[in-house]
């Protein structure tokens, strides 16, 4: 998948679309997201044009790894999800059902929140 200048999520970093900001540094934007799945559902996306977690991990400068997964956790933090729990999820390619072509972490959260995958497929 290329990385879309267009797709909704870097329209959101230019400040062309409006999100509910959660938090921001120079290396992420976190907002909560439009459809939630969870009392809390937060998307963390790093600030870069970067399309899966593949592509930011062969691509993105180590300083911004870095600080994008810090600013995972702190949201976590800042939430108050670290205590009891939360899912960290992020998809990848259509088979994952990837809707943005932006590398985002959905943190989920303020429920329990049941099995990871429905085990109806079998393994």
């Amino acid at each position: 998948m290329a990385y879309d200048t267009n797709n909704i999520f870097a329209k959101i970093l230019r400040g062309e679309i409006p999100c509910n900001k959660v938090y921001e540094d120079e290396f992420a934007l976190a907002f909560h997201d439009i459809n939630p799945q969870a009392p809390i559902h937060v998307l963390v996306i790093p600030k870069g044009e970067y399309v899966s977690m593949a592509d930011f991990s062969a691509s993105a400068p180590a300083d911004l790894m870095v600080g994008f997964f810090r600013a995972v956790g702190k949201v976590a933090d800042e939430l108050g999800l670290v205590e009891p729990g939360y899912r960290m999820l992020a998809n990848a390619g259509t088979n994952a059902h990837q809707e943005v072509p932006h590398l985002h972490i959905h943190l989920f959260g303020g429920k329990s929140l049941g099995p990871m995958l429905d085990t109806s497929f079998g393994v």
